[in-house]
């Protein structure tokens, strides 16, 4: 005879690796790498600048 299964343990390994696998899904569908966000952070702040400097003094 084999060893006895603990099924909870079973149940529990399979629940993580299934959302292990969905978590990888989306980080490749949504995630940016972190020089993608630095990038546009900085696009953002050179558009900010361009326009306030583009401000019409009074």
């Amino acid at each position: 005879m084999g060893k006895p299964v603990n099924l909870n343990r079973y149940r529990k390994q399979k629940a993580r690796a299934e959302k292990k696998a969905r978590a990888d899904q989306n980080a490749v569908a949504y995630g940016r790498s972190q020089a993608e966000k630095q990038v546009v952070k900085l696009q953002k702040d050179k558009q900010s600048r361009d326009l306030d400097n583009h401000e019409l003094d009074e």
